[in-house]
């Protein structure tokens, strides 16, 4: 059996289907090797290796056809994603253009926020959508003293994670504000509470 994975972090990325995809055709190693990506070629001497030994037809065999059904649903979700674009743009077009202003923000990542938050216009203003997606901290009261802890986590799960998807997209952007807003924070409170707090920023722009 294959070890690809021990050598590519995804077998059935782009890379990966490159040399599933030779070896079915009967390419020669090296040949599929040097159309790598450069970062993937380093590691030419393990991917040699696992294919020293001639694979198996039977094995060929159904690795082909798994290529052909990922393919094929690859094909499919392709349709549905530029279907799902179309509609966000037609009756969505304001959002989706705010949202898409943003750094970090693609097309899928605006249409699913889009379908999971549906109406904006149900918040008054960007702090209750923070609540009300559970990216604000719970607060707790002792004697005369509040104190701030771990966020809500109300509201729609998906949502919540790709805010934090795109929060940490937008921290490697250069030269905008919302990373500037990132530096100021993280040497503070931490990476990690530092990208909850610049969801929460992207929310309330």
């Amino acid at each position: 059996m294959l070890h690809l994975n021990d050598v590519l972090t995804d077998v059935y990325g782009k890379n990966g289907r490159m040399i599933l995809s030779g070896i079915c055709d009967g390419q020669d190693i090296d040949h599929i090797v040097s159309k790598l990506t450069h970062n993937v070629r380093k590691k030419a001497d393990q991917i040699r290796a696992i294919f020293k030994k001639e694979v198996p037809q039977y094995v060929l065999i159904r690795l082909k056809s798994c290529l052909e059904i990922i393919e094929s649903v690859d094909k499919q979700i392709t349709i549905l994603e530029n279907e799902i674009f179309r509609y966000a743009n037609k009756y969505h077009k304001r959002e989706m253009d705010i949202l898409l202003s943003c750094p970090g923000i693609g097309e899928l990542s605006a249409a699913t926020l889009i379908a999971e938050i549906c109406d904006f216009h149900d918040f008054s203003s960007g702090d209750k959508l923070a609540s009300w997606l559970g990216i604000v901290p719970n607060v707790y009261q002792s004697a005369d003293k509040y104190y701030n802890g771990r966020i809500t986590k109300r509201g729609s799960r998906v949502a919540r994670w790709i805010l934090t998807q795109v929060a940490q997209a937008a921290a490697r952007t250069k030269k905008s504000r919302l990373k500037m807003f990132f530096n100021s924070k993280v040497k503070t409170i931490g990476f990690q509470r530092a990208i909850i707090a610049l969801a929460r920023k992207i929310v309330t722009i």
